[in-house]
Order: structure tokens, then C-alpha cells, then sequence
């Protein structure tokens, strides 16, 4: 496996600083606010706007922006920033391609191979921490409505003192290989023609990464694996997930794929996927997700140099 399409993964810049320590201090979004030297990432919904040079429009704070939920992102280079996430507003139902390239503001599936590395890593903890508020406003233990504390990172309920915090869903994704260095790819349902991917699925309560990937591959092609290799990891805050790569060497080839998702299973030679992609029967995909980075580390080239 090679590891050279993993070293621009977006979304994994580790390099900001989250100031962990002052969050629990009450005033420091306002102190943070009124800091003409503070930058603003500005949510509305999933989007965010950008420059004209396509990067963040990251901006001095505004009046407005204590009106929507705030979250202290931390700090780059000593300069705070803050993340202010408002609801969607209404759109036009034209085509998303269309209203992207329309409109000032884009979503993070869209610009976050574009942008640079810690941009990308901002706008990605931004929106991992304003789905997790959206789908978590009440509390678990007795259903009241909880208040947002530790400058965005936690909810506290105001009814039995519990504190709840920002949830990530780990799941493995995984290149599994067997003794000919073929590869195996599968088409879930609901996915076009030639549109083909390594497998994934969520870790389980009690279970080891190495132990959710031979789970995995079994249920899905009914492939046995062993040898599982851990790659490189990615954020995957579509909602609140952390994709863990890995690789796998298989010990059986005989696939029976999981009739209720996958729609079909193969496995390719790096000739085969080569010319199918080629001729246009496979769909290359973007280089956004960690599951592109696997293929490409098997292959031993991008995928659109092919």
C-alpha cells in the first residue's frame, strides 16, 4: 500500500490549536467577539462563504453573529478563532451544481480538497460541532431542553445537572486485497451503474477496529480477511463520522454479497480497473474522501491520471 495519497487527505490538518483550557470560561466568547483580531468562520446551514480566491471568508466579528450558536474553533498562529452557525436560509430549487456555483457560500463536500489544509480542518470541526447541536438539543436522561456551555463544545441540562458532549461515529473503510493483489470493490444498492467503492461500515459497542473490519467485509461480500493494517484517518463530519482506513489481505475470494446493500461485488485487477475506468464503465471519485486515497494506494497513482 502506498501511503503518498494520504499525505494531502483534507480535513486532517492537526496544526490548530483548540485552547481546550479557556473554554470553560463563561466570558470567552464575548472577550473573543469583541476582538476586532478574532476571526469569524460564518455557518449558514452547511455552507460557508468564500473568497474570491476560493478560500474562507474568514472575517472580523460582526453584531450579528452572537445570534447564532457560537463555538470557539481555537486558536491559529495565536489568533482565536469562532465559529458562528446560523439555520439555512431558503434557496431556489435549481440544480446543486448549479446553486453552488451561483451563490457566495459552498459546502464543505464541495471546496474541502481545494482549500488549504487547516481551512479545510476548520470548516470541518465548524460543521461536525453544528450537526451534533442541531440533532442533540434535548437531554438524553429526561428529555429536557439542554443549554450550549464550554464555549459550543458541551450541553449541559438545566433540569439534572448532566453534561453531554459532541458525538463521532467511528467506522472503518477498508482496502481488501487477496494473494493475486487483486482488489475489492462493491456497488451498494441505490448507487448507478460503475459506481464502485471499497467497503465501510460503523464500528460496534465492544468491538476492535481490526475486529470491525473482518465483520465488515464478511457480512457485506461474504470475503474473509485477516492481516488488517491500520492506513491513515479522516473526519467525516457528514454528519459526525471518523472514517479509519485500513487495509486487509483476504483469505477467501468467493463473494456472496449482503442482498439488502450491496448490488454487486467484484474483483479487479489493476489492469482491469485501469482500462474500465478508461472506457468509461467505472466512475472515478473524487479526491475528497479517504476511500479514493485507498484505491489510489493500491493502484500506485491517481486516479484521474489514469
Amino acid at each position: 500500500m502506498d501511503l503518498e495519497p494520504m499525505r494531502d487527505l483534507p480535513m486532517t490538518a492537526s496544526d490548530t490549536d483548540r485552547d481546550g483550557v479557556r473554554r470553560s470560561d463563561p466570558d470567552l466568547l464575548p472577550r473573543l467577539l469583541a476582538d476586532p483580531t478574532t476571526r469569524v468562520l460564518e455557518l449558514r446551514g452547511e455552507r460557508t462563504p468564500l473568497r474570491a480566491d476560493g478560500r474562507l471568508a474568514l472575517r472580523p466579528p460582526q453584531p450579528d453573529d452572537a445570534d447564532g450558536l457560537l463555538v470557539h474553533l481555537g486558536l491559529v498562529d495565536g489568533i482565536a478563532h469562532v465559529a458562528t452557525c446560523h439555520p439555512a436560509p431558503p434557496r431556489e430549487p435549481v440544480p446543486r451544481e448549479e446553486r453552488l456555483d451561483a451563490a457566495p457560500f459552498a459546502d464543505l463536500r464541495t471546496v474541502a480538497a481545494q482549500l488549504p489544509p487547516q481551512e479545510a480542518s476548520l470548516f470541518a470541526t465548524a460543521l461536525g460541532l453544528a450537526n451534533w447541536h442541531v440533532r442533540h438539543p434535548c437531554c438524553p436522561r429526561c428529555g429536557a431542553a439542554t443549554e450550549v456551555v464550554q464555549s459550543g463544545w458541551v450541553r449541559r441540562c438545566p433540569q439534572d445537572g448532566s453534561e453531554h458532549y459532541p458525538r463521532t461515529d467511528p467506522a472503518v473503510i477498508m482496502a481488501v486485497t487477496d494473494a493475486a493483489d487483486r482488489l475489492l470493490l462493491a456497488r451498494n444498492i441505490g448507487w448507478p451503474e460503475g459506481r464502485f467503492s471499497v467497503l465501510a461500515g460503523f464500528l460496534e459497542p465492544g468491538e476492535t477496529i481490526a475486529g470491525a473490519v473482518a465483520r465488515e467485509v464478511s457480512e457485506e461480500t461474504g470475503v474473509a480477511v485477516t492481516d488488517v493494517r491500520f492506513v491513515a484517518d479522516q473526519p467525516w463530519p457528514f454528519p459526525a463520522s471518523l472514517m479509519i482506513g485500513c487495509t486487509a489481505r483476504a483469505t477467501t475470494t468467493d463473494i456472496t454479497p449482503q442482498p439488502d446493500e450491496i448490488a454487486e461485488a467484484r474483483w479487479f485487477t489493476r489492469e482491469e480497473f485501469r482500462s474500465q475506468l478508461r472506457e468509461g464503465y467505472l466512475r472515478a471519485a473524487g479526491r475528497l474522501s479517504i476511500s479514493s486515497r485507498l484505491i489510489e494506494g493500491w493502484l500506485g497513482h491517481r486516479l484521474d491520471e489514469v
